[in-house]
This record gives structure tokens, sequence and C-alpha cells, in this order.
């Protein structure tokens, strides 16, 4: 490809020769190469543009003057830049499929699975890209990010528009929306879900954790807001693009899209939908009060794109959910052991007040938090939890680089005050196994945080092979 082909809008005095690559690692440049200079949280790109153009680089591209004459390339911003280069270098994949964006808190990865799941009982040959795995039709892939790194991420499209993808359905990330991961890609139907605390130690505020949400409806035709969120319906009245609005119908409120009549049960959930001037009964085996939210926005997105509802509906009464995500795990007892990712405060309410709607019996919340990640909201997790757990287990999640004992410390804090009884225990196979073992008939415990996760991360990045399944089985064993 030739070096005007990919810069496209930007202008060069440079001749216009062969490229071989479009990169923003150091190490990956070799001759005839562009170099982008992107300045991270560690390194700044910046200060290796020189070194680069030595290596073989044709030209860098750069925020600020470096002195390299016509070797260099100024931009405003390359996050953006290089999302645009690696679009051009890959062809612009993003042109040829269609494209459905979930952002928000919670509630991504079920909605952006279950409207793949829609899309192809209609037909379509489908794209995902999520936190849990990306696919290409049939073939999955892992997926080391929910968004991918640009060119990542475009390398992914590439292959699925070579594969004939007509739709790419993706999860779109706080992070992969402020640096630009998803260059000039244009989405159909961008869906938010809700805005709870979460990443702070990354955007530092709730207002700039919005902030990014938002940008993903700048680049939107069509937008499905739950406005029962309060960033919900501020983002509905502030974004200018064609949208609907979904809640459910209660205490007088009202939405473009509602449901009610609701039966929640620990085998299915059952209610009324009303969508586009359409009444319909849902019945699903997806359990939970946020699942009907989830289910609400999949089927509106699905409407938009074309697919027929009875079919949507069909696929809603066979469809068994998301590994991971309220996952039922098979115990042959007379109790039962449900896995889920909730992770944040709001997450952890909504799964156990769901819970409580359909539990007989008493409910066993297991859980910890990860460690190198925002620790203001750990007592706020204990406090959800006794709100709607009539037993905390307190365990260790993904401690990272640092203590497990004082991770669970701080989660503790928040239970002062409460009559909740709690268990602390940092080893969770072990954790895992006291909780069946205070389990009875009727009851159920929560695996909460981990949800699709087969490892649990310790010091210094080492994974360590952690199937909360596997762990369940051995527990089951010793009882």
């Amino acid at each position: 490809m030739k070096l005007y082909d990919i810069l496209e809008n930007l202008s060069t005095p440079l001749p216009n020769c062969e490229i071989s690559g479009v990169t923003d690692n150091t190490k990956n440049v070799c001759d005839g190469m562009i170099f982008v200079c992107i300045k991270g949280g560690h390194f700044d790109g910046h200060t290796a543009a020189a070194e680069m153009l030595e290596k073989g680089a044709v030209c860098v591209i750069a925020e600020r003057d470096l002195g390299l004459g016509d070797r260099q390339i100024l931009v405003e911003n390359t996050h953006a830049a290089y999302g645009d280069l690696c679009a051009a270098w890959y062809g612009h994949p993003e042109r040829k499929m269609k494209f459905v964006g979930v952002t928000g808190t919670n509630g991504k990865t079920t909605i952006a699975t279950v409207m793949q799941q829609m899309l192809k009982k209609a037909g379509h040959k489908v794209g995902l890209i999520g936190t849990v795995q990306y696919e290409i039709g049939e073939e999955i892939l892992p997926s080391p990010n929910t968004t991918p790194l640009t060119d990542a991420y475009f390398s992914l499209l590439k292959k699925m528009a070579d594969a004939g993808c007509d739709t790419v359905v993706m999860e779109v990330s706080s992070f992969g929306l402020e640096q630009h991961r998803i260059g000039p890609t244009h989405f159909d139907t961008a869906i938010f879900t809700n805005l709870t605390q979460d990443h702070l130690d990354i955007h530092g505020t709730m207002e700039n954790y919005y902030q990014a949400k938002k940008l993903l409806f700048l680049r939107c035709d069509y937008a499905i807001v739950n406005t029962a969120d309060k960033y919900g319906a501020r983002l509905f009245d502030e974004i200018t693009c064609e949208k609907r609005s979904y809640r459910l119908a209660e205490n007088g409120t009202s939405a473009d899209i509602t449901a009610k009549d609701w039966t929640l049960g620990d085998g299915g959930t059952e209610f009324s939908l009303s969508l586009d001037g359409e009444e319909l009964a849902v019945r699903m085996k997806m359990i939970g009060l946020f699942n009907i939210y989830n289910v609400m926005a999949a089927m509106a997105a699905g409407k938009r794109l074309g697919i027929p509802t009875a079919s949507m509906c069909e696929m809603l009464k066979e469809y068994g959910g998301v590994r991971g995500r309220c996952e039922v795990i098979p115990t042959g007892k007379e109790f039962s052991v449900i896995c889920d990712y909730a992770h944040t405060p709001d997450a952890l309410e909504k799964t156990l007040s769901s819970l409580r709607e359909c539990v007989q019996g008493e409910i066993i919340a297991l859980f910890g938090c990860g460690g190198n990640r925002d620790a203001t909201k750990r007592p706020k997790m204990a406090k959800a939890a006794a709100k709607y757990a009539d037993l905390i287990v307190v365990t260790s999640d993904n401690p990272r680089d640092e203590n497990p004992l004082q991770i669970m410390q701080d989660i503790i804090v928040g239970l002062e005050g409460c009559d909740t009884p709690y268990i602390a225990e940092p080893d969770r196979a072990e954790a895992i196994f006291l909780a069946m073992q205070q389990a009875k008939a009727g009851d159920v415990v929560l695996l909460a945080g981990k949800g699709h996760e087969d490892y649990q991360i310790i010091e210094g990045g080492v994974k360590l092979h952690m199937d909360e399944r596997e762990l369940v089985a051995e527990g089951l064993q010793r009882l």
C-alpha cells in the first residue's frame, strides 16, 4: 500500500513510497513503516521518534514539533490519527458491515450476546466483540480486552468482513472510546445500559466516566437508552440522534419501550413488552429483573435492524443465557449455585435483589474485589450485599499486586453496623466450599465477581487457572 493511500486526509512532502505497516509499538518498527507517537501512562512514544526513523520508519506521526523536518507529520491527537491510519491500512473494514454498539457499566455482555443470537437466528452472519470472547460467525477467539487495542481491532474487523459477516455487535468500553481504539467506526445502533461506580482509578470522577461513555452516541444513527438510570436520562436529553428510551412501566413512569406484568422465578422470567406499538408476551430462561432490562434493549435493537419480533421471542424461549451471567452451576443438591460477573456495588445489589424475589430459602453471597483497582467501592460492595444476603462470604478475587487480606479488610469495613453475618476466607476454593457447606434445601449460593473468568490474577500479573465450575465440583465431592 502506498503512503498517500494510508495518510488520506494528512499531507506530507514525502514521496508516495510503498508502506510496510503502521504501528505505535517501538518493538514492531522496521523498514517502510509509519510510527505513531502515542503518550501512554508509562511511556511517551514521542521520546523514541528519532530512533524509530533510524530503525527504518518512513515517517512519524506526532502531536508536537520534534525537530525531524519533513519526516514528521503533526496532528492534534495521535490516538485518533492512529485509529484512522489502521482503518486505512486494513482497507476500511468498518465501512463494509453494520455495527451495533453497547456501552454502560453493567449488562453489556448479556445484551451483545443476546443480540448476536437474535441476528444469527434471523439468518445473519455476525461478528461479536466483547468481554467473554470474540466470534467470527462460529469461530471463537480469545478476548484480551473488551474493546481490542487499535491495530488488533481493525485486524479483527478485516477478518470478519473477509468471512462474510454483515453485522458486528460489540461491547464498547470507556477506554476504547477515550483512546480512539475504534477509529472512524460508525454505529447504526448504540445502546446505553446504565452508569454506576467503576473504573474511577482510571477516569477519576463519575463525570469523566460519563463523558467517555457519551462519545459512542456522537457516532451513531440511532440510540436506545435506559432512562430509569439517572445518567441514561441525562444522556437521552443531551444527544441529538434518533433515539428511543426504555424502562420498566411502574410508579407512573413512561418510556418509548416498556415492560410490565413481570413474573420472576428461579426457572425463568415472563413479562409483557410494549415495543413500537406492538404488545409482546416474552418468556425466557434467564432470571432476574435486570435481565428484563437487557432483553428490552436487545429486542429494541433487533426491531431496528429488521428482525421479526416472533423470531426474537422464539429465540429467547430457547436461550439458556450467557456464561458467567447468572449462570446456574449444576450441583445435584437441594440448594443452587449461581455464578455471576457482578463486580460493582450496583451490579451486586441488582443481582441479589432479583434473586431475593425468586429464592425460597436463604441467599449466601460470596465475593471479593480486584486489586490495583478503585478501592473506594470495596466497602460499598459489602453494604450492597448486606441488603439482601443472609450470609456473606468475603474472599479473594484478582488481588494483582495488593495484599488479598488488606483488600478483604477494606471490604469488611462496609459491614460495620450491619447485622448480616459473614465469613472471611482468602482462599477462594475454600471459601466456595464453606459457602456450600452452609447451604440448606432451597438456598442459593451466589458466586459473584468472576463470572466467565477461568483464572485468578496475582502479583506481577501472573494468571493462575481457577474455574469456579471446577471449584464447585471439588467442593461437592468434599461435601
